[in-house]
């Protein structure tokens, strides 16, 4: 049995691979990639010679059928899309699970992802994100999945393409309003990366004077919630009416301590101490 390597590339500068990924790809028997014309500048660029064969969304089934027969026969195998890693927003996450599905080895050589990159640039709070991908063509899909990320305290990362990037940020703002902290990230790490950081007037308005060209991530900071304004004596009162309705304290001071934005054992520790 061959082994499947799942080989990220760079996302734009040609400089950004691994001693790992070039030492792959002059081992592998062949490599499968999303555009072949776009994979021989990679190859060329470090004088490797190897055979190429298209996988892309239109071809996908005909050609995983072959790849698996060549892995089943023993041929080691590199997949690559045209940048980042294959099966994020790319094709072969269905390869990837057929080829699990069949007991063949999978291997991954990591490698640059756009994603991570803009989050990591952007200033915003990278402790956790949620990665949505490419927003839906259709509006009112659109709409309903900023519509499920709208109280989502985490930051949220979307692929747009240049054509329909204002039409997303009219949503965005209809949808998020205008206090979040938008990022824009363009061409990351290529010769033209543009980076612009505000609000989303700020970020329309820039756009307005020039619609940009190449591979789009915008980031959305998490919605930051108004405190609200703690009341001890309030808190304690809504406390025991939750205990008098049957729940247990330990969940009461849970769901408040949600409520309020604080600690559990703070809520505690209030309780507690209420005569005192």
């Amino acid at each position: 049995m061959g082994i499947l390597y799942i080989c990220g590339t760079p996302i734009g500068n040609l400089e950004d691979v691994s001693i790992r990924l070039l030492k792959t790809l002059r081992m592998v028997d062949f490599i499968a990639c999303e555009d072949t014309r776009h994979t021989i500048k990679l190859l060329n660029r470090y004088k490797i010679k190897k055979k190429l064969i298209s996988y892309h969304e239109h071809s996908r089934r005909n050609r995983e059928d072959y790849i698996l027969k060549q892995l089943m026969e023993g041929k080691n195998i590199a997949l690559v899309s045209d940048a980042g890693m294959p099966g994020i927003c790319d094709p072969g996450e269905r390869l990837v699970q057929r080829a699990i599905e069949n007991d063949l080895d999978v291997e991954v050589i990591p490698g640059p992802s756009a994603a991570v990159s803009a989050l990591a640039v952007s200033g915003l709070d990278t402790s956790a994100f949620v990665f949505e991908g490419f927003l839906p063509r259709q509006e009112a899909k659109r709409i309903e999945v900023l519509e499920r990320n709208k109280e989502e305290a985490r930051t949220v990362i979307y692929y747009e393409t240049p054509h329909r990037l204002m039409k997303t940020l009219c949503d965005i703002q209809t949808v998020l309003g205008e206090k979040r902290k938008i990022v824009m990230v363009r061409e990351l790490t290529k010769k033209h990366q543009e980076i612009i950081r505000g609000s989303i007037n700020e970020i329309r308005a820039k756009i307005n004077e020039q619609v940009p060209r190449g591979e789009i991530c915008l980031l959305i900071g998490g919605e930051i919630k108004e405190p609200i304004k703690l009341n001890v004596d309030q808190l304690i009162k809504e406390v025991d009416e939750l205990i008098k309705c049957g729940m247990l304290k330990k969940e009461a001071f849970k769901l408040k301590a949600k409520h309020y934005n604080l600690p559990k054992s703070v809520v505690y520790k209030y309780y507690t101490n209420r005569d005192l």
